[in-house]
């Protein structure tokens, strides 16, 4: 669905990005994980042709995002959802801001409404098409930003620091709206986060620093290695520090957890 082969990317004479490479399966959910500051925004930006790399080539579905003729192909196959919701909206209005895609594209006028409602019934916010976006928090305005990527039907939803805006009860809804998407509408979505909580459900994991990949994996294989971690700047979660911690207190745990339950259940099994 996505492939980056060897990616470079210079900003007069600057180098942001440094021959990176990454594949995108269908149906997969990725997780891009780094410190803010390593590059992932600039990589996002080149997963719609936003960008283009200084060096190497980047394909959406087998088209190369450097054929200009088939740039609107590559923006409907891949959706982006921004960190501000506020700079994607282009109405005041949820149902008008949703349609604007659509009218954008040439979607028949009569089939707009039923895809505006179908939308915002996807992420959860069926009813709110006359309301101001204004009044919306910010986990709502995020997923009425995500119901206008949606109605263009994009096989690839790709969320860069989507959830960083947000307070928990926020970023809570949105993880949820994005979970379901890809168990139910088995969209192909790839986060990209300096959340290392929010890379624990993806089936791989790519670790950035300072512009480079420096490891892929699981998320099991990457989000276990404290100094793996601690290479690309970040910390373990909580129940792997906790797993180390009882380590060098001489309680060893038959695995490392990742999850809360699955310390718990450690803990456990251990007593």
């Amino acid at each position: 669905m996505l492939e980056l082969s060897h990616i470079q990317k210079s900003f007069d004479g600057v180098s942001v990005l440094k021959d990176i490479s990454i594949q995108v399966n269908d149906g997969e959910i990725i997780s891009i994980l780094g410190p803010s500051g390593c590059g992932k925004s600039t990589l996002a930006k080149h997963f719609n042709a936003i960008l283009l790399p200084s060096g190497g080539k980047v394909y959406v579905c087998g088209i190369d995002t450097a054929n200009e003729d088939r740039l609107i192909t590559i923006r409907r196959n891949v959706g982006m959802v921004f960190q501000n919701p506020d700079n994607q909206f282009v109405s005041t209005i949820v149902g008008e801001d949703v349609a604007f895609g659509l009218e954008n594209y040439g979607v028949p006028e009569n089939e707009i409404p039923a895809r505006v409602a179908a939308a915002l019934a996807a992420v959860d916010m069926a009813g709110y098409e006359n309301r101001a976006t204004h009044t919306l928090s910010g986990g709502q305005k995020q997923r009425v930003a995500l119901a206008g990527v949606l109605a263009l039907s994009p096989d690839i939803l790709v969320f860069d620091e989507a959830t960083a805006m947000l307070d928990p009860d926020g970023r809570q809804e949105v993880l949820r709206t994005i979970r379901r998407l890809h168990t139910q509408q088995r969209k192909t979505v790839v986060m990209i986060t300096h959340y290392i909580e929010e890379a624990i459900g993806a089936d791989r994991v790519y670790l950035i620093h300072n512009g480079k990949m420096i490891a892929d994996g699981t998320a099991r294989e990457m989000l276990t290695q404290p100094e793996l971690l601690a290479a690309a700047g970040l910390t373990p979660p909580m129940p792997v520090q906790m797993y180390y911690d009882l380590k060098q207190a001489g309680i060893v745990l038959a695995r490392c957890p990742l999850t809360l339950e699955e310390l718990a259940e450690e803990l456990c099994r251990s007593q």
